[in-house]
């Protein structure tokens, strides 16, 4: 078979010679295999630079790129090593057919390029690819053969010659699959894999080459000159496509290099761009939890004083007028308390809804401030526009909720400040806002309370107040106990004392309770205060002992916060140790709200103060909302019934037959009674009648010092309550208001 001058499977002709002493130089061999090499380096790089560029243009200038350079290397490989070979004939060769196996090998080229563009082939498809690059590279290498002209004709072995092909078969196999392989990786060792991988490539181009040349029989016809040529210089000319080959690799792999470095600084500053965009959506976030409420996603606390500062700015300016309203949700504590915080939570967002649905338009800020606390800042021409939003919230407020099964009314206490009337800064205004909320507070809820400057001189007063009664309570020269006494109806006399607690100030006179207790109990002095209470009170007990009242017992007030503190079972014990008090004569009282403000906690350390052998009353009986159930189930020794029963008897019916049941139900629970506040001999027959055990009020004597009792007791004593006398000292009474030095307790909220 002939094609091209070629003869393959061709039996060699009879006539002729056959050309044995052909070579190769062995300088343009070594030189072939260095451009194969480096052809397959630059088809590794650049099948890298096709498998990581996203750009569908980019790729494709790649893929021609890369194209090029697999081509350009064969070719070069090819023909530097057919002009190192030498025979004793004149070759020379066509352009035509040269450059025709140069585009054979392009082709064969840019299909190699085409497939290794396809990130995941299997391996029949690597197989398939790899015999139609095989077979245009042995089309391009018998081409080639075919533009070498000379006198001899060419005759190929088929062993050799399929061999050839089989061969670049195989190194476009190898091709393919290590361009698969190591066009994903980094590192020193990627490199180096790349570098074996590029000589093997090159072993295999060359190879198949002079499997090629080796199948290849030059006939020459008898009688042909067989000299050497000469005047060619193929060493020379093997050098220029060399250089020129191996410049254009290098460029196209300088170009992959920079275009992967240039990649990875854009994937970088992508990244960057990712993390600068995750950074303001951070920031963002970080925003809205630095200036939102979570539950409501109204303004908190922080996000409010930026825009009050802003708005407060702009008011200076234009001299325009702004209103602060504080607003606080009335007994939000038992929602928690007793449907849970999650219920509470819920009740919170619906109501800063009505909030925001009251307010007038944008321009109003709401804000919470935390827990039940909410505050909105408005523009206004005049104060009564926030009268009229304040009391528009108070209605919207009211309107029934369904939470949790049940269907509740929620009421708002609310205090206004206005700018410029009530400060200058935020925190004046925010200042008196609160004020005004806590005087709103004070009048019984359910209210709202402008502003006013006696707010202030009483808040400045509470502050002083609270700073000296710290100093007396570390100085202890101020703090006084007076005593009242309290009657035994059946013995006829004073067989018990209540120690109330005075304060000797040093500017405004003795204070009664109802001054400085409050403050105790809202900044936390209130146990400090009862256990200096109940030690004195044992001491004074015990000097009365010394003097021979050895059967008087004493009543000690206890703070509803105190019976929170484990702490104060051995306090009372410590008290009775010191003074040497047995704990029969000591009795502690309770107020009925103290009582039942946690009655599980509450009833075991009352369980325990009772094991001390101390006796329990509860103080104010039937102002608080306790019943016979829990009543049952407290270990108490006394009642005392409250002053506001007895106020109005003889003349009220009802209160004699409340005062009546109160008595019986006592009796009944084998308890003793003790009516306070009473103030006329009518009041105390009604008593003695119905059988009241004990009776405590101006009646008998107010509370007096220490130093005056003994001589109360005696004189109490000495008279006879059904008589004259007592009748005496009852209108006598009658002349000293109650509510001027009434036996509050100690531990008695202020209502």
């Amino acid at each position: 078979m002939e094609w091209l001058g070629l003869h393959f499977f061709t039996e060699l002709p009879e006539h002729g010679h056959l050309l044995l002493n052909c070579s190769h130089n062995p300088f343009l061999v070594l030189l072939a295999y260095l451009v194969a090499c480096a052809a397959g380096f630059g088809t590794l790089d650049m099948a890298e630079r096709v498998g990581h560029v996203e750009d569908p243009t980019a790729r494709r200038n790649w893929r021609w790129l890369g194209a090029g350079c697999l081509a350009g290397g064969i070719w070069s490989t090819h023909f530097i090593s057919m002009l190192a070979f030498q025979a004793p004939v004149a070759i020379h060769y066509e352009l035509i057919m040269t450059f025709a196996s140069l585009l054979i090998a392009l082709i064969a080229s840019l299909f190699a390029m085409q497939t290794l563009s396809h990130a995941n082939l299997r391996l029949h498809q690597y197989l398939l690819a790899s015999v139609w690059m095989g077979i245009g590279i042995a089309l391009m290498h018998y081409v080639g053969m075919s533009a070498m002209h000379s006198q001899a004709q060419v005759y190929f072995e088929p062993g050799l010659f399929m061999a050839s092909v089989g061969i670049a078969i195989g190194s476009s196999l190898a091709a393919l699959l290590l361009s698969s392989y190591l066009r994903t990786g980094t590192g020193v060792f990627h490199q180096l894999l790349k570098y074996a991988a590029s000589l093997v490539l090159g072993a295999g181009i060359l190879s198949m080459h002079f499997t090629g040349m080796a199948a290849m029989q030059m006939i020459v016809p008898t009688g042909a000159d067989l000299s050497l040529p000469t005047g060619n210089n193929p060493i020379q000319l093997g050098l220029s496509v060399a250089v020129i080959t191996l410049l254009v690799i290098g460029s196209s792999v300088s170009a992959a290099l920079a275009d992967k470095k240039l990649q990875h600084k854009e994937r970088d500053l992508r990244r960057v761009n990712a993390l600068l965009s995750e950074l303001d959506q951070a920031r963002a976030s970080l925003q809205q939890v630095a200036h939102y409420d979570a539950l409501t996603s109204l303004l908190n606390r922080r996000g409010f004083n930026q825009i009050f500062a802003e708005k407060l700015a702009e008011k200076t300016a234009s001299h325009g007028m702004m209103a602060v309203i504080f607003l606080d949700i009335d007994h939000f504590k038992r929602i928690n308390d007793s449907l849970g915080h999650d219920a509470g939570d819920q009740l919170l967002t619906v109501l800063a809804g009505h909030i925001k649905g009251s307010v007038r338009s944008h321009a109003d800020v709401v804000a919470r401030f935390g827990g039940d606390e909410f505050c909105i800042l408005i523009s206004i021409h005049h104060r009564d526009e926030a009268r009229h939003l304040a009391q528009r919230i108070m209605q919207q407020m009211k309107e029934p909720i369904e939470l949790a099964g049940r269907r509740m009314v929620m009421t708002t206490s609310i205090g206004i400040s206005l700018f410029p009337d009530d400060g200058l800064t935020c925190e004046e205004l925010l200042k008196t806002a609160d004020l005004a909320l806590y005087q709103s507070k004070d009048m019984g809820r359910n209210s709202l309370n402008f502003f006013s400057s006696n707010l202030k001189t009483r808040a400045s007063l509470e502050l002083q107040l609270e700073e000296e009664l710290r100093g007396a309570l570390r100085a202890r020269n101020q703090l006084v106990l007076f005593y009242q006494p309290i009657f035994d109806m059946k013995q006829g006399k004073v067989t018990r004392l209540e120690a109330l607690v005075r304060w000797q100030h040093p500017q405004h006179g003795l204070l009664g309770p109802d001054r400085f207790i409050g403050i105790a109990e809202s900044n936390g002095l209130i146990a400090e205060l009862d256990h200096w209470v109940l030690r004195q009170a044992c001491h004074d007990l015990s000097l009365l002992s010394d003097r021979g009242y050895t059967e008087l017992t004493m009543s000690v007030n206890c703070s509803a916060l105190n019976l929170a503190r484990d702490e104060l079972a051995d306090e009372i014990e410590d008290a009775l140790r010191l003074s040497g008090i047995a704990a029969t004569r000591l009795e502690l009282e309770v107020t009925e709200n103290a009582l039942m403000g946690n009655i599980s906690s509450t009833l075991a350390l009352l369980r325990q103060i009772r094991a001390l052998g101390v006796s329990l009353a509860i103080d104010d009986f039937g102002t608080g909302y306790s019943s016979l159930a829990y009543l049952k189930r407290l270990p108490l020794n006394t009642l005392k019934i409250d002053r506001s029963f007895i106020q109005d008897i003889p003349k009220s019916i009802a209160d004699i037959e409340i005062v009546q049941a109160i008595i019986g139900m006592a009796h009944t629970l084998h308890l003793q009674v003790v009516t306070e506040g009473v103030e006329t001999q009518a009041q105390f027959e009604l008593l003695l009648k119905h059988g009241c055990d004990f009776v405590q009020g101006y009646l008998l004597s107010p509370a007096v010092a220490a130093n005056d009792i003994i001589g109360v007791i005696q004189g109490i004593n000495l008279r006879d309550p059904h008589g004259g006398a007592a009748a005496k000292d009852g209108s006598s009474a009658k002349e000293s208001s109650p509510s001027r030095d009434s036996p509050t307790s100690i531990a008695r909220p202020i209502r």
